[in-house]
C-alpha cells in the first residue's frame, strides 16, 4: 500500500465515522434544530465520499443543493414554525423505540448482505473527466427532464408551505367565544380650531 491509498483509506474511515455519528444524532437527539444541523453534516460527509470517487461535480452539487438549499430550507421551516406545545410523554414509548431499532437493524443487515454478495467490478468505459458537467447537463434536460422538474416543483411547494406557516396570525388560547374581533384603540384628535390658534400664537411671538 502506497501513500495515496493510505490517505484514501484513512479519509474514507473518517468520513464514514462522521456520517454514522451525525446520522445517529439526527434520529436520537430530542432537539430538532440540532438534528437539522447534523443532517447537514451527513450531507457534507456524503460529498466527501463523492470526492474520493473522483466525482467532483456530484460532490459540488451535493453541497450546493442538499446543504445550501434543502438543509437551509429545513432549518428555516423549523425556526419559522411557531410551536408552543411541548412534547408529551408517551406511555410505553420503549415499545416503539424497540420496534424502530429492530427495523433499522434489519435494513442494515439486508443492505450489508447485498453489498457483500454483489459481484462488484470496475467500469471499463473511459472516464469523462472535465466533460462530466456537460454530459450530466445533457442527461438532465433530455432523459431525466421530468424528475428534474418535479424536484424543483417539490422544493417550491416546501418554500411556499414554510412562508404560509410563518405568516399565521397568533391567536391566544383564552379567547372568548363571542369576542371575534379585538377593539381598536385610537388616540383622540385635537380640534382644528385649537391647532390653528396655537400656530397663530407661535407666529406672533
Amino acid at each position: 500500500m502506497n501513500l495515496a491509498e493510505g490517505v484514501q483509506l484513512v479519509s474514507f474511515g473518517v468520513l464514514a465515522l462522521m456520517m454514522i455519528s451525525a446520522a445517529l444524532g439526527v434520529v436520537l437527539l430530542s432537539n430538532i434544530v440540532y438534528s437539522a444541523f447534523l443532517l447537514g453534516a451527513v450531507f457534507i460527509s456524503i460529498a466527501g465520499m463523492y470526492i474520493l470517487l473522483n466525482a467532483g461535480f456530484v460532490a459540488a452539487a451535493q453541497v450546493v443543493i442538499y446543504v445550501g438549499a434543502v438543509n437551509v430550507l429545513i432549518l428555516f421551516a423549523i425556526m419559522l414554525v411557531n410551536k408552543r406545545e411541548d412534547f408529551k410523554v408517551i406511555p410505553r414509548a420503549w415499545i416503539r423505540q424497540l420496534s424502530t431499532a429492530v427495523v433499522c437493524a434489519g435494513l442494515f443487515a439486508l443492505l450489508s448482505v447485498m453489498v457483500l454478495s454483489t459481484p462488484w467490478s470496475y467500469a471499463t468505459e473511459v472516464i469523462a473527466g472535465d466533460a462530466a458537467t456537460v454530459i450530466i447537463g445533457q442527461h438532465f434536460f433530455s432523459d431525466f427532464l421530468l424528475p428534474f422538474e418535479l424536484a424543483s416543483v417539490l422544493l417550491l411547494m416546501a418554500l411556499v408551505g414554510a412562508i404560509i406557516l410563518a405568516r399565521r396570525e397568533f391567536l391566544p388560547d383564552d379567547v372568548p367565544a363571542d369576542a371575534t374581533q379585538s377593539p381598536i384603540l385610537t388616540l383622540p384628535e385635537r380640534p382644528r380650531d385649537l391647532i390653528g390658534a396655537n400656530t397663530e400664537g407661535s407666529d406672533r411671538s
